[in-house]
């Protein structure tokens, strides 16, 4: 019963699992994860892209986006529409899922931290400076270049890269996004990422939990929309 769907549901379903999951690790008391620092937590979501992106496909998504940013950068590439109220939907719905099993696998560890904004953290990103305006470029550079890293790498032009190669090449360019970028705001480079555990955090009955961080929320979803959409017209004029 594989679908575009379904492929795109379960991906990101795994993506925030694992990738919201080492975030839980790192911060929450009473964690063997716990304070084990940046490089973990950039390492961890590096490897929660490549799963993300294998389950998506064995579930039926040839494109495995696990990103609105990505569907829509491809779209306006492309000029084709057709697969954003399939994939949108759906990755939106696999984040928000994604963060519930984060809640359930780390059940016990809530209660245990006191800190409202490292509970927050392991839902949703928030900036190290709060600076909109840097903070929307932050998220909108980082975008970008995910995007044009993705079509690099698949890129007839480098006929030798195969579909499995690539993904790892996607995984070390998250990584690398991470770990150059991903100070300034938490890279969330994905709305789907960022609104759908956020929007778990409110729902939740998470013990110790403050404020969901309406305030900033737009801003990680309207930035890599933004981003996206750049580096898809940026690619059509180019190329």
């Amino acid at each position: 019963m594989s679908s575009p769907f379904l492929g795109e549901l379960f991906g990101t379903f795994i993506l925030i699992l694992l990738g919201d999951g080492v975030v839980a690790g790192v911060l929450l008391e009473k964690s063997k994860a716990k304070d084990s620092g940046w490089i973990v937590i950039t390492s961890a979501w590096a490897f929660a892209v490549i799963l993300g992106v294998f389950v998506s496909k064995a579930f039926g998504s040839a494109d495995a986006h696990l990103n609105p940013a990505v569907t829509l950068a491809f779209a306006v590439q492309s000029g084709d529409y057709s697969k954003i109220p399939i994939y949108l939907p759906a990755q939106f719905l696999g984040a928000f899922l994604g963060a519930i099993a984060v809640y359930l696998h780390y059940l016990p560890h809530w209660k245990e931290t006191k800190d409202q904004g490292k509970i927050l953290a392991v839902f949703s990103t928030d900036p190290a400076i709060s600076h909109p305006p840097s903070n929307f470029i932050s998220e909108l550079l980082g975008t970008f270049v995910l995007i044009v890293g993705i079509h690099s790498i698949f890129s007839t032009q480098i006929p030798d890269v195969t579909t499995p190669i690539g993904v790892f090449f996607v995984g070390i360019l998250v990584w690398v996004i991470g770990l150059s970028m991903g100070g300034t705001t938490g890279y969330a480079i994905n709305p789907a990422r960022d609104l759908g555990p956020r929007l778990a955090h409110y729902l939740l009955p998470i013990p110790n939990k403050g404020s969901s961080g309406w305030k900033y929320s737009w801003l990680p979803i309207l930035a890599p929309f933004v981003g996206g959409s750049a580096a898809g017209l940026f690619l059509k004029l180019i190329l």
